[in-house]
């Protein structure tokens, strides 16, 4: 969906920068919309019924796609990441960038496809004393298994490709 980066909506105000999340919000039972490179992921709010709000969303997105309407009200905030990609955690040491370009060229291409699969994102946040800082975005974010996800899955990854690597935090 976006051509760089990925952009969260977590709430109607927000969603004004874009007539597609917007139309999503309109709904009235979402609560989060994140568009990623690829796919738009929807949270339906607590005690919503996912089953009568899916036909609605799949709705308005073929409508919106169908249409050739612009993800982004012009003069909006089109193209930004969320959080920014360049907002470190942390400061790196000049000498640590080899290891840093093998944990980002890890969470390319083996971290960010199984996230995205699920709806989300992933983003990293830096590098120091052996610890990676990383933020999960989308429906990543606010699911209840995130913490296993950054601590089991990812920095398992992580501690056997690069081991300089010893802990995983959320940033």
């Amino acid at each position: 969906v976006m051509d760089a980066g990925s952009r969260e909506f977590s709430t109607p105000e927000a969603a004004e920068a874009s007539p597609l999340a917007q139309a999503i919000f309109d709904t009235g039972e979402v609560v989060n919309v994140f568009f990623g490179a690829d796919f738009v992921s929807v949270t339906a709010a607590p005690g919503a019924n996912w089953s009568a709000l899916k036909p609605q969303v799949i709705a308005i997105l073929l409508d919106h796609f169908v249409s050739e309407a612009p993800l982004f009200v012009g003069g909006s905030a089109h193209g930004i990441a969320v959080p920014p990609e360049d907002d470190l955690a942390v400061e790196e040491r000049a000498e640590d960038a080899e290891v840093i370009a093998a944990i980002n060229e890890l969470l390319e291409t083996r971290v960010r496809p199984a996230v995205a699969g699920d709806g989300g994102d992933i983003a990293y946040r830096g590098f120091r004393d052996g610890v990676v800082y990383l933020t999960l975005q989308g429906s990543c974010a606010g699911c209840p298994s995130s913490t296993a996800t950054l601590k089991h899955g990812i920095e398992g990854l992580l501690k056997h490709y690069v081991p300089e690597v010893t802990e995983v935090r959320a940033a």
